[in-house]
């Protein structure tokens, strides 16, 4: 079922988009928790299952729970459609498997998350899809790698963890000429400060246990773009596979909309103030935020992005044995491996989320041994900062 984009305003479309009651007229959103559906006749579902009738068939399909979590994220992303799936890498994993064959061509930035750059470099040459990686902040090499035929194209931006841009128009430009659809993961700018559709991307992925949860509560991801690509490509995939979400992950989720902007906002201004006080600590021998003025990409920031991100991304001194200490020596700030949290996190990407990529290429897209993810979340301010003073004051 298509998503309807109403002419509200962002913060109401996080409230009220999707939103159907039922005959009790309940306030909050009705929890669907059925597997199936019944019909009046064989007649009746005989039509449903050729398409002809708009209604529920199976919750594997839609579910009515899950379809007000869709059309309220495809409100906030002005998306024509969405389909929720049970986790990112599911979101991920569907949009590129669903419209590649074996001989097809994919261009890929390098500056991937761990699970994507497998199912890019081990997965799909298995099923002989040609993977060719890019560095995602040059043009050029994009410009040389979209020179030829090319059926899709993958990239993340900012980047996790280094926080690396790409120029999503320039890149989609060159992608089309290609005759390439473009994929944009947008977890860590999230639909509130980054628009990929509006920058001509052709499909946004999220995983939605981040920032759209919010709360380390539910598994969950979504797929955006036109219904024409979802009808065509996406649906019969997703119908006949099985990576939805369940019922009440959705829920969860679409209640989670309702908050989404005062959280975010609130913990990427915080991330900003630490990440300005963060510059120019003596253990502390970079610090990776686009809203930076010396982000090497700020400027493009700028031009892409409504607002930044939660995520600082430091490298300390010493090593992996500085960084350890920092990460053990935190009582405040949890050690995890997930982002987008009330709770401040933090890991150490070198050994856990991107530990599979091998150390050359982690080492060249910038993931040293120092490394360290910060996700900030709804803490003081000021119980952050003394929690970071004392923990890197244990560094090398």
């Amino acid at each position: 079922m298509t998503s309807e984009i109403s002419g509200w305003r962002r913060a109401t479309s996080l409230v009220r988009a999707g939103l159907a009651r039922t005959l009790n007229n309940e306030t909050a959103e009705t929890l669907y928790l059925n597997s199936g559906f019944v019909f009046n006749s064989a007649a009746e579902a005989e039509a449903a299952f050729k398409g002809e009738n708009d209604v529920y068939i199976y919750s594997r399909y839609s579910n009515p729970t899950v379809t007000l979590f869709e059309q309220r994220l495809a409100a906030l992303e002005g998306a024509e459609m969405c389909r929720a799936t049970a986790t990112g890498m599911a979101a991920v994993f569907s949009a590129l498997s669903c419209q590649l064959k074996s001989g097809d061509r994919i261009v890929a930035a390098r500056e991937l998350f761990g699970s994507c750059h497998y199912i890019l470099s081990e997965i799909l040459p298995k099923w002989g899809v040609e993977t060719k990686f890019v560095i995602g902040s040059n043009l050029d090499s994009w410009k040389t790698a979209l020179s030829q035929p090319t059926n899709a194209v993958f990239l993340e931006s900012p980047s996790n963890p280094m926080l690396d841009l790409v120029d999503i128009a320039a890149v989609a430009e060159l992608a089309h000429n290609a005759g390439a659809k473009v994929i944009v993961d947008n977890v860590l700018a999230t639909p509130l400060f980054q628009s990929p559709l509006a920058l001509g991307a052709d499909i946004v992925v999220y995983s939605s246990t981040k920032h759209i949860d919010g709360q380390g509560r539910c598994l969950g991801g979504a797929v955006l773009s036109s219904a024409a690509w979802m009808n065509d490509y996406f649906i019969p995939f997703y119908r006949n596979t099985g990576p939805s979400i369940s019922s009440f992950n959705a829920w969860i989720m679409a209640k989670s909309l309702e908050t989404m902007e005062l959280r975010v906002e609130r913990m990427t201004s915080t991330a900003a103030k630490i990440a300005k006080w963060l510059t120019g600590h003596e253990k502390v021998l970079q610090v990776r935020y686009p809203g930076l003025a010396n982000h090497p990409q700020h400027y493009l920031a700028k031009r892409q992005m409504i607002n930044y991100s939660n995520i600082i991304t430091i490298e300390v001194v010493g090593g992996k044995t500085g960084a350890f200490n920092v990460l053990d020596a935190f009582s405040l700030i949890d050690l995890s491996n997930n982002l987008g949290d009330a709770k401040s996190l933090a890991c150490h990407p070198a050994t856990t989320t991107h530990a599979r990529i091998p150390t050359d290429e982690r080492i060249d897209c910038g993931i040293t041994d120092g490394i360290v993810r910060i996700s900030v979340g709804l803490e003081d301010l000021d119980d952050l900062i003394e929690d970071l003073l004392q923990a890197l004051g244990k560094a090398c």
